[in-house]
């Protein structure tokens, strides 16, 4: 649980973005310097959300998506411009979206719009998304502002839309990392959360052929 770690809430969140504001607005900046993983990363993204955009009765749709957590586009550029025809992109660092805008190139004139807010305090339109894509950035939440923000996501959905977390996972409880101000709980923290939102599971997955070093990556779809 976030509350046990997490001890004055408008501290944790002022810290994050102060944090941010100071990292280069680049892969690499936004990956940690792990920029290296970027190509992998997105290759198991588009193969996990591929098989939701089959043909089939309950296909998910193509027109739109949203990117949260979405820094200078990275996941933008490679993963959702490709597949959907329009993508809104959310991120709390204003500088990361100005830099988007370049980063982007001829593609870019796809995304409709950038929204400079914090996940907490925003609100996906309802009913407009094939797919919500939320990225290592659930950490940046505390639960109740998770749980919420899921709630939102799943009112934002077009039919047959799904959400999208992708993001490190603990072995065990939740660890509070100082440096970024952030927080990784567990598989059964999330799932729990994911429940409490009111969303079902749809698939689960974990990301291979990351460094040893570095958290355990989980992709889960729902809706």
């Amino acid at each position: 649980m976030t509350s046990e770690v997490v001890e004055n809430e408008f501290e944790f969140y002022s810290k994050a973005e102060k944090y941010w504001k100071d990292v280069p607005a680049t892969v690499d900046g936004m990956l940690g310097g792990y920029g290296h993983i970027s190509s992998i990363d997105i290759n198991s993204s588009r193969k996990f959300l591929q098989r939701f955009l089959w043909d089939g009765p309950n296909r998910t749709g193509t027109t739109r998506a949203l990117d949260c957590g979405a820094g200078i586009g990275r996941i933008t550029k490679r993963l959702l411009l490709p597949l959907f025809k329009t993508v809104d992109m959310v991120d709390v660092t204003e500088d990361f979206l100005t830099k988007a805008k370049s980063y982007l190139g001829e593609e870019g004139r796809r995304v409709r719009n950038y929204f400079c807010c914090g996940l907490q305090d925003f609100s996906p339109e309802p009913n407009s998304y094939d797919v919500i894509w939320i990225q290592w950035v659930i950490g940046h939440l505390t639960d109740n502002h998770l749980s919420d923000f899921l709630k939102r996501c799943r009112a934002g959905l077009r039919p047959n839309g799904i959400v999208v977390i992708k993001d490190n996972m603990a072995q065990e409880g939740v660890i509070m990392d100082d440096v970024d101000s952030s927080v990784c709980r567990d598989l059964d923290v999330v799932r729990k959360i994911i429940r409490r939102a009111g969303l079902h599971l749809l698939a689960e997955e974990r990301q291979e052929n990351f460094p040893d070093e570095i958290y355990h990556v989980y992709t889960f779809a729902m809706r």
